[in-house]
């Protein structure tokens, strides 16, 4: 059994079964996870085994290649995750690694919103069945490179995470799954990272609540979603390059004025952006 200590997390590895003990390498970044953030777990196997399996509590997720004999998971959490302990277990051919993971708890700003008239319109089946899909893909390729990059020179006015009421009443199980930024109608829209145009949606055509709608497959799992646009610039199928202009700013669908929703998701949850922006993911 073996602690590893780092700032205020803890990683305890409770214990290894394997023959032979070096069969199965793993690395966890970052091993003192807040809620909000992507856990990268990267894992490096003897010639000729086969790819691990991962799972973080009661839930599995993929696992890619990354190099030889090495793989990667990504897990997702969110601030409706319950903090603490989470066990998490790497089960290769002849290895099974368990660890506990300390999953820091976050303060999480509230904010009212009041929706009214054409911004208070339900969502329809259309928009959430293709949204719903759009979060779905998991492509076995990786399209993205490093860290990504800021897809509006507006300022953040509405930072992750935050809690809302809307007209007054608290919404449970809701958090705002990204990050806005305040810009005026027109403004340019960049693909923040490589990837494949794999969703466009337009209010006109029922797109209600999101608006005019750019999703992106970043590749393995990872997707981003950009809300409440003025023009697309782009089409479903188009590849695109990160810096590359796939919009414009503006305030369609339930939107209270002109900004950009940024969100960025991983294997179907909304994940904090801000460490794949400034640090990125590997």
């Amino acid at each position: 059994m073996s602690w590893q200590m780092k700032g205020y997390g803890v990683l305890l590895s409770l214990f290894t079964l394997s023959l032979p003990a070096e069969a199965l390498e793993v690395k966890i970044n970052p091993d003192n996870p807040q809620l909000g953030d992507t856990v990268s777990v990267t894992m490096e196997t003897a010639p000729n085994e086969d790819k691990p399996k991962v799972t973080w509590g009661d839930q599995s997720y993929p696992v890619f290649a990354v190099g030889e004999n090495q793989y990667r998971a990504l897990i997702p959490t969110t601030p409706l995750d319950q903090s603490g302990k989470v066990p998490l277990t790497i089960r290769g051919e002849e290895t099974v690694r368990n660890f506990l993971v300390w999953l820091r708890d976050r303060a999480f700003p509230t904010q009212r919103i009041w929706l009214s008239g054409s911004n208070n319109r339900p969502a329809t089946e259309l928009e959430l069945n293709r949204v719903a899909d759009f979060k779905k893909l998991v492509t076995p390729e990786q399209y993205w490179n490093g860290a990504f990059v800021r897809p509006n020179r507006g300022s953040v006015s509405t930072v992750f995470g935050v809690r809302r009421y809307y007209n007054g009443e608290f919404a449970e199980d809701y958090y705002h799954k990204g990050v806005d930024y305040a810009a005026g109608t027109g403004s340019p829209v960049v693909a923040p990272a490589n990837g494949t145009v794999a969703l466009v949606g337009k209010e006109s055509e029922g797109f209600h609540v999101h608006g005019n709608t750019i999703g992106i497959d970043h590749g393995q799992g990872v997707l981003s979603i950009f809300l409440h646009l003025n023009n697309i610039n782009v089409q479903e199928g188009e590849r695109v390059t990160a810096g590359q202009k796939i919009g414009t700013v503006g305030s369609t669908g339930a939107s209270t004025g002109p900004h950009l929703h940024w969100g960025l998701y991983v294997n179907g949850q909304a994940i904090d952006p801000s460490p794949w922006r400034f640090k990125g993911i590997e």
